[in-house]
């Protein structure tokens, strides 16, 4: 016999979860189907990073906003703790250039409404005495925050079960989707289910379901190295990043040498509540290669040593990959699909699924519900503003 549901969410990653989470909240009959397990694809191979720190002004600023307010009201609501801490985060700057920069960010930032600051040598000092003494300065967000992504997955899963009757499919990988006159079949590992509306919630894997659709997506995927240390001292007490990050994310010129510049590298470091450190990252347009490229992390290493030289000694006891949902203009698809009613696509976060995670599974619900007013506006994120043609 077939499942029926009215909803389907492709994907179990944090987006998918937190997509599912929210639909079961607003009373839908919901399921989320998953290849493997919940989180054991993108947002297990991650940093857990709820930033603003890293967004452009603007739309990409206020998305993030509002994520970290529903951040923390779930905080309050669910059952499992998924180690929030909510201590802002720091941008620090290699030379002087990108400090002037720096100022300016803060600058529009705060004229956005936003608690930004600039942060002098003597601060950047007072946050670390593992940093280098060269370092002119940076930037802080106060509003920040920092998540155990694997965590935050399995917490919004269990409420939603527990409370809210969500259905969940594991080790259930997507076949083939049907339309039909009421809903999609969605053939899948453990048997058919079928849906009035589907959301693909699929991440780097979404053009895979779009094309079951005759659906084309422009999603591709961009790996990223990070490297674990072992437990030590505190290196850091929050989530710091260099100004480059920006500078990588978002394709603009910056100064560095030429290895940084060819892996995409640019220092992240955040510490985990367990007293472990992550080290990243890195940016690469490879295809779906998830292998290790141990010049990648040597060109991370250095670069982590040029901001922590007192790192030197420090053990690194792994290190893995994950594969960034990039889209063009670096701005997710949170969109129903015209052509296809009923089929919704929440994907292409390239490296903010964390941070905008939970603004998309509540706007995603909204969009289901066909409510008329949302949380932020959707007119940004459209699947089809990808198909305008050029004036």
């Amino acid at each position: 016999m077939k499942e029926s549901y009215e909803v389907a969410v492709i994907g179990g990653g944090i987006v998918g979860s937190a997509t599912a989470y929210y639909l079961s909240e607003s009373g839908l009959d919901t399921v989320i189907i998953e290849k493997n397990d919940i989180a054991s694809g993108t947002s297990s191979r991650c940093d857990g990073n709820i930033t603003i720190v890293d967004k452009d002004p603007g739309f990409d600023s206020e998305m993030s906003l509002v994520s970290q307010e529903l951040m923390l009201e779930l905080n309050d609501k669910l059952s499992i703790p998924f180690e929030y801490r909510a201590h802002g985060s720091i941008l620090v700057c290699d030379n002087e250039e990108e400090m002037e920069a720096a100022k300016d960010w803060v600058k529009t930032q705060n004229e956005a409404g936003l608690k930004f600051n600039v942060l002098d040598e003597k601060d950047i000092r007072e946050e670390s005495p593992f940093f280098a003494e060269d370092i002119p300065g940076g930037l802080e967000c106060e509003t920040d925050s920092l998540i155990n992504p694997y965590l935050f997955c399995y917490s919004l899963i269990d409420k939603a079960e527990k409370d809210y009757g969500l259905t969940v499919r594991t080790q259930a990988e997507v076949k083939n989707i049907t339309r039909e006159e009421k809903g999609f079949t969605i053939e899948t590992a453990k048997g058919n289910i079928f849906a009035e509306k589907v959301v693909n919630a699929a991440g780097v894997w979404a053009p895979f379901i779009g094309k079951m659709l005759d659906l084309d997506i422009p999603i591709v995927p961009r790996k990223g190295h990070i490297l674990v240390g072992s437990r030590n001292e505190p290196v850091m007490l929050r989530n710091v990043m260099e100004f480059g990050y920006l500078m990588n994310k978002f394709g603009r010129e910056r100064i560095a040498d030429k290895r940084t510049t060819e892996h995409g590298v640019a220092l992240v470091l955040e510490p985990t509540e367990s007293q472990n450190f992550l080290i990243g990252s890195s940016r690469q347009f490879v295809g779906y290669d998830s292998s290790i490229d141990i010049q990648v992390v040597h060109t991370i290493a250095k670069r982590a040593l040029r901001f922590f030289p007192k790192m030197n000694d420090f053990h690194i006891i792994r290190s893995y990959t994950g594969f960034r949902p990039y889209t063009e203009d670096h701005l997710p698809i949170v969109s129903p699909v015209e052509e296809i009613p009923g089929f919704f696509i929440a994907a292409g976060h390239e490296g903010d699924g964390i941070s905008l995670a939970t603004v998309t599974g509540k706007l995603t619900e909204q969009l289901v519900n066909e409510k008329s007013e949302t949380i932020i506006s959707p007119e940004p994120l459209r699947f089809d503003r990808f198909r305008k043609e050029a004036v």
